[in-house]
């Protein structure tokens, strides 16, 4: 990433587009004997490019939380109420939506729009770099909050509000659509054998629920990465109220028919990283000496027991249901006693309280979650998802593919080009079990009294913690 400015954050297309040929390249030479037929794309949000009629790129791409969009994020307060607005886009009013970043550059860059022929999100920009054609999904077209989750169609009012025509934008699919082949000359840069059809994916997060096999209300997948995101199947779009006071979008799902939500804490994985580089020199020394991972040495050394230490994950500020740029990440409880596996236990820990905050809130909005089903770096250590099931007080499942996302989109270029004869029998055949974690019940009455303590701290560091925001 590069940040020209302070709050700035953009990625070259060519950086993208160049490791994707790099990736490309490496899985064709590796599965000459059974060569590749189809290829879908998952991708991240919100992110959006211009890209000329001779398909040159006029910028790079604007990324998720590019803070440049706050003006146009102000407009939308002032011009449409956020009740309306949520109840066409499926999406709760921010400044990170790509029609934000559209609007930016249109008032900012009027040469650039001008040039403009399509403004492409990462996957429609995959998908034309390999192909020609522009086209997208729905469900990473409604992270544009331009899209009517609805009638599934890119909502003219929304537009017409923006003073952005639909001509500017993608034409939409639904996941696991063919659109295209890729072109010889891509063939021949990256290794292709047949004619490889080009077929939409999807929005990162309901790609990886789709390949962890979520597929039916009840379920839900939980990804830790960077990143900790709870992700639930919708057999209906879910609007409501609560929803919306609670931050939670709803769009459609890349399982035909289907919708989902997503709830988040931008510091999930990230906080361990941060914990590692910031107080674990000894540990990470030892893992070089051993040729083992760092964070396996991390877990198998913190406390057994929880600890009455907490961690506010809000280092990049709070996601949902807060969405509150000025939270900042706090450590309280402290003691001249408090040795490294003591802040481990609460580092893991404080990131479970927080996804079970969003639980929580999704089920007083009316999203029902038995079952949660774990994807990503946190599903690879058994403690953890132990620990997960424990807070949450569900049964937490891991996968025999824990990188479900590929899964997801495996299972949509396998559709576009007609392997499976349903969604449904590609994720029955293709999605399976390898361990289910049942909370221990003495161990989640434990965590649900230091899951009060917890559930006071945003409420009480908030006011200051804006007050830090704006110095």
């Amino acid at each position: 990433m590069s940040h020209p400015r302070p709050g700035w954050v953009e990625i070259s297309p060519h950086l993208i587009w160049g490791k994707v040929r790099e990736v490309l390249k490496e899985v064709n030479s590796d599965v000459r004997k059974d060569p590749v037929q189809s290829l879908s794309i998952s991708c991240q949000g919100e992110a959006v490019l211009p890209i000329s009629k001779a398909g040159k790129e006029l910028y790079n791409f604007i990324i998720t939380f590019d803070s440049r969009t706050q003006p146009q994020y102000k407009w939308w307060q002032e011009k449409l109420d956020a009740k309306k607005l949520f109840s066409i886009t499926g999406m709760p009013l921010h400044p990170m939506y790509s029609i934000n970043k559209i609007m930016w550059l249109k008032e900012n860059k009027s040469k650039i729009f001008q040039k403009t022929w399509k403004f492409l999100c990462v996957e429609d920009y995959i998908i034309y770099r390999l192909s020609g054609e522009a086209a997208t999904d729905y469900s990473l077209a409604a992270r544009t909050m331009a899209f009517d989750v609805i009638r599934r169609d890119w909502s003219d009012k929304i537009l017409k509000h923006a003073g952005i025509s639909r001509h500017l934008l993608p034409t939409v699919y639904p996941s696991g659509t063919g659109v295209g082949r890729v072109s010889k000359k891509v063939a021949k840069e990256t290794g292709f054998i047949n004619k490889v059809l080009v077929a939409t994916g999807g929005h990162d997060q309901p790609c990886g629920a789709l390949g962890a096999g979520i597929v039916r209300e009840g379920m839900a997948m939980n990804a830790t990465g960077t990143s900790d995101v709870i992700c639930p199947a919708l057999r209906k779009p879910v609007l409501s109220d609560a929803m919306l006071k609670s931050n939670y979008c709803c769009y459609p799902h890349t399982y035909e028919n289907y919708y989902c939500s997503i709830g988040f804490n931008l510091t999930g994985g990230l906080l361990l990283r941060w914990y590692r580089d910031a107080l674990c020199y000894e540990e990470m020394e030892k893992a070089k000496r051993k040729g083992h991972d760092t964070y396996g040495i991390i877990l198998s050394e913190m406390s057994e027991e929880p600890q009455d230490i907490f961690i506010l994950p809000h280092f990049v500020g709070a996601g949902t249901p807060y969405l509150d740029p000025d939270s900042r990440g706090a450590i309280l409880g402290l003691t001249l006693e408090t040795k490294k596996p003591h802040l481990a236990r609460a580092v893991i820990d404080s990131i479970n309280y927080e996804m079970k905050v969003n639980i929580d809130r999704m089920e007083e909005s009316g999203i029902e979650i038995k079952e949660l089903r774990a994807i990503g770096g946190g599903a690879k250590s058994e403690k953890w998802l132990q620990m997960k099931a424990d807070v949450f007080g569900k049964p937490v499942v891991s996968l025999k593919i824990s990188e479900a996302a590929s899964l997801g989109t495996a299972i949509l270029a396998g559709k576009a080009l007609g392997i499976f004869k349903s969604t449904k029998e590609a994720v029955k055949n293709l999605v399976k079990i390898k361990k289910v974690y049942e909370p221990n019940i003495k161990q989640h009455k434990r965590y649900q009294e230091k899951y009060k303590k917890y559930l006071r701290i945003y409420n009480v560091l908030k006011e200051f913690n804006k007050e830090l925001g704006n110095n």
